[in-house]
């Protein structure tokens, strides 16, 4: 059961809407991946009670032939300065340590609508401030591919969860790279949307055109499922952007326009060999230094980001 964790949000999508496996199968996946490596990560700090009530419940639905919505059945971690009804949501600050928010932020609305199991709370620096994911509350998120080293910040902890497969989509917020630092030290896909685009709710400041919500994911597709989801206009919010009409999956799917993307794969395969060159002409010949044992715990597992990779590999782009 725990190999449905390593499957892509749109893989588990897919095998939920045809029966072949249950919410409460994914999610208990899910938790055993909590159990197994959050002790050592530290990417999810406040799991939902509820979640395996909620599976159930989802999976009930189903039955009566519902459609519980465009992520049924999918695990969601939610960034500790994203406010969930009834569980601790403390910013990443002493000030907060006991903070129960006593309703969803509109992103978690949303998620819960489109029928995403909240399986609980990402660490975060304090405040959200900091390309590293560590505060006084939960202390330090540790990087999936390399314990020793940071996951990022300031939605790092979310990174972290999605690279081992403790959830399937992570919620985040971004000023400054917070979504895209963490998804690029661990292997993922971050998206900061134009403002607006996901509303942010509740805010200080309506007009905050700086910091953003958005979704993080293990590929370009889960990521335009998720925003799928969660964007559009609200009369929270008097920034917009329009969603209607706007079909992000089937974009992702569609690629790049040959006669855009054709220039900037030469670009980028020109200077890939370039930096290949001088990598093996600057290389010692000596093997004293490269032969010592991976076994360092350098990895602390495989994450489920790594068939992703091989294929993109595989197919040459």
């Amino acid at each position: 059961m725990s190999e449905l964790a390593d499957r892509s949000a749109t893989e588990l999508r897919a095998l939920i809407a045809a029966r072949e496996v249950s919410v409460a199968e994914v999610v208990r996946a899910c938790l055993d991946r909590v159990d197994r490596l959050n002790p050592t990560l530290n990417a999810i700090v406040t799991l939902n009670p509820r979640a395996e009530d909620d599976a159930r419940e989802l999976d009930q639905r189903l039955a009566r032939s519902e459609d519980p919505g465009l992520l049924c059945g999918l695990t969601a971690g939610i960034k500790d300065v994203t406010p969930v009804a009834g569980m601790r949501t403390t910013f990443g600050s002493t000030i907060y340590a006991d903070h129960i928010p006593s309703e969803d932020a509109l992103v978690v609305q949303r998620l819960r609508a489109a029928g995403a199991v909240i399986l609980g709370k990402t660490n975060c620096p304090e405040f959200a401030a900091g390309g590293n994911t560590f505060n006084e509350v939960f202390g330090r998120t540790r990087n999936p591919w390399d314990p020793a080293k940071s996951a990022g910040g300031s939605t790092g902890g979310g990174a972290a969860a999605l690279a081992t497969g403790m959830i399937a989509l992570a919620e985040g917020t971004d000023l400054g790279g917070s979504l895209r630092i963490p998804a690029s030290f661990c292997g993922l896909v971050g998206l900061r949307p134009s403002a607006g685009l996901v509303p942010t709710h509740p805010i200080d400041w309506v007009w905050d055109t700086l910091q953003v919500t958005g979704p993080m994911a293990r590929t370009a597709e889960d990521v335009a499922l998720m925003l799928q989801a969660v964007a559009g206009p609200s009369p929270f919010s008097p920034i917009a952007q329009p969603a209607a009409g706007r079909d992000f999956v089937g974009a992702v799917r569609a690629g790049a326009k040959r006669s855009c993307a054709s220039p900037i794969v030469r670009t980028s395969r020109a200077s890939a060999s370039i930096r290949t060159s001088s990598a093996s002409a600057a290389r010692p010949r000596s093997r004293s230094r490269t032969s010592a044992p991976a076994s360092r715990s350098s990895i602390l597992i495989s994450p489920p980001a790594a068939p992703h990779f091989s294929r993109c590999a595989d197919s040459g782009s």
